[in-house]
């Protein structure tokens, strides 16, 4: 066991499928001829707005928190499966899936369909009513989790799920108090981001009385770790002296878990709630069985689990559909969204019969939750899933990923982690890996910048953005995969010689 760490070039035949990214400003030899892989698809022309008309309407009429990324933000005007294309016609492969929602590719063939049969069939009348939708989709989605998680309300979004999760868990044990990690992210609701442990999303008022966060199990920049703890490919590179089947950072982590219990709530909790691997922290992972032992201290204390799959969910760890099946837990209460619609807004809580009832008390409604459209959406993407084979896609070409990326981090000083399971991926970016100090932000943003200009889009995130968030359709190849690393091997090497020549 180890002790942690201290805290434009525009190509102009990208849309013909070859990028030429060279060097101009710094006297170097970086270069890169990565190909793009074909792509037969032909987006329609672009016949909205101009460019910066556009812009001058995101300033003026568009609530100013909704930022965009780059400089120059794109203006996308199309999609195709795993491809984007802008309002002038280049194309781009997406890593990072509308934050990692796109699970199936963007204008899925199937999805589509199914979309527009029902539009022109029936759109809303709410759950008030049966319509075939819900009652079809519902047992659809149940069978797919095991027992006794057969309950399922269907709602609009992340954040209203887990809002709903942490009111059921409330109103099932009589209790108040709710733990979750640090660096989670749960949502930006009022409620919510009581658990929500980013400080970028806290914005100084009060909200979420009754929530507690306790030390995220990180085992790369947490004080604990070593090189056999996650479930994952990809290793740390921190030294470990653990025996087979013993894992000393999982214990020292459960101890401070066991701390969080014993001194900030009650004798009784209403619960904890984890995501899987984390989001918006940047893939982070848990030491292998730290979530059973975690789990079962909760349930001592009488309170329910809740696992966010918001992320995880779907087939996108590539081993298992769900995100907890990894950890050989079975929650209490699990919330979904993003990759549920495939970017339709839907969301749902899974539960027990007994939670779900403690809602039914009084009257409790969601209108649009439900509806007979995005059923119809929910269940085409479940069929999608399946029939492309886009869980063991996932396993496959998201294992090939790591592993090339793992070659990046042997390579660069600046690369300190890779980290993850399937198509969830996280590269930690640091100072170097003697003191693992965050590459600046705007050292992220200038990589970042010059992946887009070659033509992949990633996402970023980390307690400092220090981390690429790397969570693409599950529709990827591994060609796809070739490319998007000689391009980041590409950019990686521009970043050092801006450095070098500083």
């Amino acid at each position: 066991m180890a002790v942690g760490c201290a805290v434009p070039l525009r190509g102009s035949s990208r849309g013909l499928g070859s990028v030429v990214f060279r060097q101009q400003k710094w006297k170097s030899s970086v270069s890169t001829h990565a190909k793009m892989p074909p792509c037969d698809f032909v987006p329609e022309k672009y016949k909205s707005h101009p460019y910066e008309h556009m812009r001058k309407i995101r300033e003026q009429n568009i609530s100013p928190s909704l930022r965009t990324y780059y400089k120059e933000p794109l203006l996308l005007h199309q999609g195709h499966m795993q491809w984007l294309f802008d309002y002038e016609g280049r194309r781009y492969l997406d890593l990072f899936a509308g934050i990692v929602t796109v699970g199936v590719g963007h204008c899925h063939p199937k999805v589509t369909m199914a979309t527009q049969k029902q539009l022109a069939r029936l759109w809303h009348i709410s759950s008030i009513y049966m319509h075939p939708s819900i009652q079809e989709y519902a047992e659809k989605l149940t069978s797919l989790f095991p027992d006794p998680l057969k309950v399922v309300y269907l709602t609009n979004s992340g954040s209203e799920a887990n809002d709903l999760a942490m009111f059921m868990a409330r109103l099932y044990t009589r209790n108040f108090d709710i733990i979750s990690f640090r660096g989670s992210y749960h949502g930006s609701s009022p409620y919510t981001l009581g658990l929500t442990s980013v400080g970028l999303y806290k914005h100084g008022v009060a909200n979420g009385f009754g929530c507690l966060t306790t030390m995220v199990p990180d085992v790369f920049r947490g004080p604990w770790g070593g090189s056999h703890c996650r479930d994952s490919p990809v290793q740390t590179v921190r030294k470990c002296s653990c025996s087979e089947g013993v894992c000393h950072a999982k214990d020292q982590y459960i101890e401070q878990f066991k701390d969080t219990l014993n001194t900030s709530v009650p004798k009784t909790i209403a619960g904890f709630i984890a995501e899987p691997i984390q989001g918006v922290n940047g893939a982070v992972q848990y030491p292998r069985g730290f979530l059973k032992e975690a789990f079962q201290l909760v349930r001592e204390r009488q309170g329910v689990c809740i696992s966010d799959e918001v992320q995880t969910g779907f087939g996108r760890t590539g081993s298992h559909f769900w995100g907890f099946q990894t950890h050989g837990v079975v929650p209490d209460i699990v919330t979904l969204a993003k990759g549920i619609g495939n970017g339709f807004p839907m969301a749902a809580v899974v539960t027990t019969k007994e939670i779900a009832s403690s809602l039914a008390q009084n009257f409790h409604i969601n209108t649009f939750g439900g509806n007979p459209l995005a059923c119809t959406v929910g269940a085409a993407v479940l069929d999608a899933i399946e029939e492309d084979g886009l869980q063991k896609n996932s396993e496959d070409v998201g294992t090939y990923m790591l592993l090339e990326l793992a070659k990046l981090r042997d390579k660069f000083k600046i690369v300190g982690d890779v980290r993850g399971k399937g198509l969830m991926i996280g590269v930690e970016m640091v100072t170097d890996k003697d003191h693992c100090h965050p590459l600046p932000a705007e050292e992220i943003g200038q990589i970042l910048e010059d992946c887009k200009e070659m033509g992949v889009l990633i996402g970023r995130g980390g307690l400092y953005s220090q981390t690429f968030r790397i969570k693409p359709p599950m529709c990827i190849t591994k060609k796809d995969v070739d490319f998007a690393v000689e391009v980041f091997d590409a950019a990686l090497e521009r970043h050092m010689e801006r450095a070098a020549a500083k």
